[in-house]
């Protein structure tokens, strides 16, 4: 077992990490707030890739990396990827260099501060409850005894209570995405789930955290749909699964914090720690206020506003098409390539979820005298091999895409075998971590789990959104979104069933790790097949959209 200093070690080591990413952005304030109002905007129409001039503008990080910045606008000739886009381009436009990609960072470290301060505030709340009947246990610690609410309540805090706003509002959220300031949205948002947190600290029954959970789920829907359509609009296309990736890792660096929560609470009671967490998200959103750039497709918006509103006037209203939520939607589901990701995603999502609710419940089961070294061991997985696999699986995806393009197929094709293979591999790997008959073998297969499995999000974000188009990007992310909350429903049907199961005299770790074998790994093996359905609807629509472009 891992001794109290090697643990405090661990968690000092991962927020450290944090820390340096923190004062990268606080320490160059100045340079980065002049990629927002310093930088040369052009607004050009042309048909080819994009223009490659070099930059004559601002330099807006050369003491860091010795190049020039700029923000060009282009406007696509094809439907498919009608409106506004945007990429954050280099002298060397187009090339893949390390400094190109670090020349993002005041574009992807706001928005993945922001994404941090999201996961860590939603999930602390599994880490300080104790339903245990060890005398060790106070109110001081443990959210249920100071508050007096029992595990059914519980599990409608943590499911139920989050999920319903936030399932209705993520397409309300994406679809807002798309029609306005995007910058203006991610920091209310962080604003708003950070004061719900603190309210949750200062609330002094079940009812209020009840309350304070409902709004966070309506806060934190209105996160990525921003911020992934931000990504697209600033990063060049040949990045942006890694783009996608990097944000997305802030899943996993939060929910490490999250885990390590229970260090938080042993020292600074579990108000304290909510207080705590509440104030980063804080800074966070005052971070990103003052550091991410303006929203490239702000003053588009308005010149389009400025163009219906004549539209109306010339030919009346009766002729002006209002597209609804539902009608985008639609659209956004209208080709079989959309259609399989988003079905892979649900599966993959409801795999991952298991997890996330049943997997801490399963070690405390399994190796009860294991469980302080677990959250601490399980911080480091989720953050390193977590972040690992989700950054790598980027940049193999984008690599990927590449080589199908040169070979004459999809680029979302080439990108989709990353996920693909993770989500083959993922299924032994938890099979063999949940059948492991010591701790020690549990948490090595549970980081090779992590290491395979997590690659899968950035390659299927890039995917979906080269397929929507722009105009349609915010509406898409938030129906994925909502396909993730959906999946909150799997975790709920796994418990249903391990009630049963032990209502019946099962043992309670048997029938739960019977569950979680079964599950997770038939989720990993439908999703890796519509994946591969997808892949191939995508090569199966290449000639009619290179024939469409022709034209």
């Amino acid at each position: 077992m891992i001794g109290l200093g090697k643990q405090v070690q661990g968690a000092f080591l991962l927020l450290s990490f944090l820390g340096w990413l923190s004062t990268v952005i606080a320490f160059y304030p100045s340079q980065y707030i002049s990629l927002a109002r310093s930088s040369e905007i052009r607004y050009s129409l042309f048909h080819g890739k994009g223009c490659s001039t070099c930059c004559q503008g601002n330099s807006v990080m050369s003491p860091i990396l010795k190049r020039n910045v700029r923000l060009n606008f282009k406007t696509p000739r094809n439907a498919e990827d009608d409106g506004l886009l945007s990429r954050v381009e280099t002298p060397a436009s187009g090339a893949s260099s390390s400094p190109a990609f670090l020349s993002l960072l005041p574009v992807l470290l706001p928005l993945l501060l922001v994404y941090v301060s999201n996961q860590w505030s939603r999930s602390s709340l599994y880490y300080l409850v104790n339903f245990s009947d060890s005398p060790s246990v106070s109110a001081y610690t443990a959210m249920n005894v100071d508050l007096s609410f029992s595990e059914a309540q519980y599990g409608v805090l943590a499911s139920v209570a989050f999920t319903a706003l936030f399932a209705v509002a993520s397409l309300l959220a994406g679809n807002l995405s798309d029609r306005s300031d995007r910058k203006l949205l991610t920091v209310g948002a962080a604003s708003a789930w950070s004061v719900a947190t603190i309210a949750t600290a200062a609330a002094s029954g079940y009812e209020q955290v009840l309350a304070a959970r409902v709004f966070m789920g309506l806060a934190c829907a209105f996160a990525t749909p921003s911020a992934y359509t931000l990504i697209r609009d600033l990063v060049p296309s040949d990045k942006t699964a890694l783009a996608n990736s990097v944000y997305g890792s802030g899943v996993y660096f939060g929910g490490a914090l999250a885990s390590l929560s229970i260090l938080l609470d042993n020292n600074l009671g579990w108000r304290g720690a909510l207080g705590a967490i509440g104030a980063y998200g804080i800074v966070t959103a005052a971070l990103a206020a003052a550091v991410l750039p303006q929203d490239p497709t702000k003053e588009k918006r308005r010149e389009s506003e400025m163009l219906e509103k004549e539209a109306e006037t010339t030919l009346g209203d009766e002729d002006v098409v209002s597209l609804s939520l539902l009608t985008d939607a639609s659209e956004v589901l209208s080709t079989p390539v959309v259609r399989w990701l988003f079905l892979g995603s649900f599966l993959r999502f409801c795999s991952g979820l298991c997890i996330g609710v049943w997997a801490a419940p399963y070690f405390r089961l399994a190796f009860p005298d294991s469980s302080s070294s677990y959250a601490v061991i399980n911080a480091l997985i989720v953050g390193l091999c977590g972040v690992a696999s989700g950054v790598g699986g980027g940049w193999a995806s984008d690599r990927a895409g590449s080589a199908a393009v040169d070979a004459g197929r999809d680029e979302g094709s080439g990108r989709l075998v990353v996920p693909v293979i993770g989500s083959l591999l993922a299924a032994p790997a938890w099979w063999l971590t949940v059948s492991a008959s010591t701790f020690e073998w549990a948490m090595l297969w549970l980081a090779v789990e992590y290491l395979v499995a997590e690659c899968w999000f950035g390659p299927v974000i890039a995917v979906l959104q080269s397929k929507v188009g722009a105009a349609k990007g915010g509406t898409a992310q938030g129906m994925f979104t909502l396909t993730g909350a959906v999946g909150n429903f799997a975790p709920t049907l796994l418990g249903t069933l391990y009630g049963q199961a032990t209502a019946q005299g099962a043992d309670n770790g048997t029938a739960l790790s019977g569950l979680l074998s079964a599950g997770v790994c038939t989720g990993y093996i439908l999703s890796a097949t519509c994946f591969i359905l997808c892949a191939q609807a995508a090569d199966v629509s290449l000639p009619s959209s290179l024939e469409e472009k022709g034209n």
